[in-house]
């Protein structure tokens, strides 16, 4: 087969792969395109995980569409639990072990992968990375007969996660080395006014402090910090971030910072390859959000089927996921000069960070104030133009 005559490849079946495909079909119905997954390729929303008590459902009801359905809809050929292995850029094939499959053009929607401590201790299995569906099946399987959850990592995915297993009645402690929660999102008033909320709801806070060593015990676990406390639990989250999936990339040549690097129009160092989602830095910038993501994948579509295009990024705010105190952060770039001015409602919060010249260049807001959301965000500067 010719390249001229191979299909679009496209790596990766999770939201930035199959919202990419989906967005080709609006332009393209017969190209030919094969989607390379190594998982099971059916489609589920990645942040509705952390929302699994609250909606009342189980990992199969989480489900959408079964990969047979999508491949269906979408006109696409689909090859589940298939590992991408290599790239050879030059032949323009990906390998999976021994077969070589050809691309006309590729692109990388491989996702991020979950950070993992170095602890020490023999009770280590009973840690859980929840970054797709098998693994919170996984973990939802191991919740059976047991109540005390531990979470490591106060960040968006931890506190969500913290909510939604006391919404569903487990015992929950959370650490984490930051002084407040979503350090990197919310400014410490704001984030106070989440502990509080989760605390009212029951949640055990342990911050400033991390976990050094897991033992199993007789009767669960017994997590030792370095504050010298043991707490007491039976099943452990890690929630301490996730890296982007760049080890393919880089051997194949492709220029990797952070995540695999692309410009605005998602283009890589090498021709005819191209990233979105979790695993890439589009212009310097890795954002792994679903806003980013969807911005992503249709102006690449658009790319694709003959009508070259940039991408897009306005100001996109983090909806965080803790109904017991509904929150949305748009964080002001690390290089700004400026100050926060908080304003309360009660319990709730609107702090706005204003630079030196009184723009608005950020916002996080609590409760009552999450109306003014669409008004704030219009407000801010885009982050591409």
């Amino acid at each position: 087969m010719s390249t001229s005559e191979a299909p679009i490849v496209i790596v990766g079946t999770g939201l930035a792969g199959y919202t990419l495909a989906r967005e080709i079909r609006k332009y393209d119905k017969s190209t030919s395109i094969l989607m390379i997954t190594a998982d099971d390729g059916n489609s589920y929303s990645k942040p509705i995980l952390s929302t699994g008590f609250q909606k009342e459902k189980t990992p199969d009801e989480l489900v959408q569409f079964q990969a047979d359905v999508m491949a269906e809809r979408l006109d696409v050929e689909l090859l589940t639990r298939s590992c991408v292995t290599g790239i050879d850029s030059e032949s323009k094939q990906v390998l999976l072990d021994d077969e070589r499959v050809s691309y006309n053009r590729l692109i990388l929607a491989c996702g991020a992968s979950a950070i993992r401590l170095n602890l020490s201790g023999d009770g280590l299995k009973h840690v859980y990375s929840i970054n797709n569906l098998m693994d919170y099946r996984a973990f939802r399987h191991a919740l059976v007969g047991v109540d005390r959850v531990a979470i490591m990592g106060a960040g968006l995915i931890g506190c969500e996660f913290a909510n939604d297993l006391r919404s569903g009645g487990y015992n929950v402690n959370v650490i984490a080395p930051s002084e407040s929660v979503m350090p990197g999102l919310l400014p410490p008033i704001v984030g106070d006014r989440v502990i509080q909320s989760l605390r009212d709801e029951g949640v055990c806070f342990h911050l400033g402090v991390v976990v050094e060593r897991i033992d199993e015990t007789s009767d669960g676990l017994s997590l030792y910090l370095n504050s010298g406390e043991i707490l007491e639990v039976d099943r452990v989250i890690s929630a301490v971030g996730l890296r982007p999936n760049t080890v393919i990339a880089a051997e194949a040549g492709l220029d990797v910072a952070h995540g695999i690097c692309v410009n605005r129009r998602l283009e890589t160092s090498l021709p005819d390859i191209y990233a979105l989602g979790d695993c890439a830095e589009v212009d310097g910038h890795v954002l792994p959000y679903v806003q980013p993501l969807m911005s992503c994948a249709r102006a690449l579509a658009k790319t694709l089927t003959g009508e070259p295009t940039d991408i897009s990024y306005g100001a996109m705010p983090v909806m965080v996921k803790t109904p017991c105190c509904p929150t949305a952060a748009y964080p002001p770039p690390a290089d700004v000069h400026g100050s926060w001015h908080v304003e309360r409602a009660s319990e709730d919060i609107k702090a706005l960070f204003r630079g030196d010249d009184d723009k608005l260049l950020g916002f996080a807001i609590t409760g009552e104030f999450m109306n003014e959301k669409q008004a704030l965000t219009k407000e801010l500067p885009p982050i591409h133009n």
